[in-house]
């Protein structure tokens, strides 16, 4: 029998396709002593990059500056593509939504070293975004994670430990890797990508875009996705969309250019605007406040409630037992505590040491 590691590690040989030859290469540039890429055009505003992991691995990263931008986009693609393939993608993507765009490749993807597994890409995404902040002094709150396909599990990965993050794109994206070849609603420990579970983790608005005829990944996926997220944006379901064709709907670039405006306006006072309401916080009312530094107020099925003061003098403490019989108000059961007789022990069935306690049921108001 195949143990959970095992079957993990054989879904992954069928989870990753990386193109075989990459369709680029990275090499240094002797006159600059910069990193170029062989095989994609040559750009003053395009930093190559490689990244050590956490994992001993070196991905290979491409970053485009554009000089209007106030947004950075973390991109992670899809299966079966590299860098070389998606310059032409991000250049666009650049200048229409006026971004910069960090794109990188997995491990055994493209010029990257290592080879491709679900811990890998959690490694290899984790690295780049460090590169943003180390290098590019980018911090999360100006970063909008983008995940495309097989992209989503780093992405959401990334997200839910990130509580600052401006926002998350899901394009054609998982609820799982097994959820892929099989309807099942529940999850196993060897399942690769469980977004199904990290979604419900992001705190930032989620938009959601997926093709109604995508025939690799359901367009069940998607509504789901768009069900568990905390702060959903609207979605935009393509229709006759695919799953690697939704960038030459007029609708794609339109959706995400006002997702990427709206992510742009929102401030911290916004942000917590839309938080404060689900927290609920109880209002006091004004018979219960009391100095916490002197008071703590104990209450039980509403029936008893009972102000304890710290003591003032040496002679009456919790260890006393001729004052007011301290030891014993503590013994009775708070669901018997609405008669005086069952009240207190001390004293003809009330406590008389007003300074120490104060009892609610008791018919003289003490």
């Amino acid at each position: 029998m195949l143990s959970g590691c095992s079957v993990s590690s054989l879904a992954a040989r069928f989870a990753f396709f990386p193109p075989e030859p990459a369709t680029y290469a990275v090499r240094k540039d002797e006159a600059t002593g910069r990193l170029v890429a062989s095989g994609v055009p040559r750009d003053n505003a395009l930093d190559v990059l490689l990244v050590d992991t956490a994992r001993g691995n070196k991905v290979v990263a491409f970053y485009f500056r554009n000089p209007c931008a106030r947004l950075t986009l973390l991109y992670s693609h899809g299966n079966a593509a590299d860098l070389g393939q998606l310059y032409d993608l991000f250049v666009q993507l650049k200048v229409n939504l006026k971004i910069n765009l960090m794109g990188y490749d997995y491990s055994g993807y493209g010029a990257s070293t290592g080879k491709p597994s679900e811990e890998n890409t959690y490694a290899d995404i984790e690295a780049v975004y460090q590169c943003l902040e180390t290098e590019y002094g980018i911090s999360q709150e100006d970063i909008i994670l983008y995940g495309q396909s097989v992209g989503s599990g780093p992405t959401l990965h990334l997200a839910s430990r990130l509580p600052r993050l401006r926002g998350v794109v899901l394009h054609s994206a998982i609820l799982s890797g097994l959820r892929v070849v099989c309807h099942v609603n529940f999850t196993f420990c060897f399942d690769i990508y469980k977004n199904v579970k990290k979604i419900k983790k992001v705190k930032c608005p989620v938009l959601v875009i997926h093709g109604t005829d995508d025939d690799v990944v359901n367009w069940s996926h998607g509504k789901e996705l768009w069900k568990l997220a905390r702060d959903p944006y609207d979605p935009l379901w393509i229709k006759g969309g695919g799953h690697c064709n939704l960038e030459l709907y007029p609708d794609f670039i339109r959706h995400l250019s006002r997702f990427i405006r709206e992510m742009e306006n929102i401030t911290t006072k916004i942000r917590l605007k839309k938080i404060r309401p689900s927290l609920q916080l109880p209002r006091k009312k004004a018979h219960h406040r009391a100095n916490t530094a002197t008071t703590t107020t104990f209450t039980a099925n509403c029936c008893c409630r009972i102000r304890v003061r710290k003591p003032t003098c040496p002679s009456c403490n919790f260890s006393c037992g001729g004052c007011c019989g301290l030891r014993n108000c503590f013994t009775f059961r708070f669901s018997r505590c609405c008669r005086p007789p069952t009240c207190f022990t001390g004293g003809g069935g009330c406590c008389s040491c007003r300074s120490c306690f104060k009892c609610c049921c008791c018919g003289d108001g003490r």
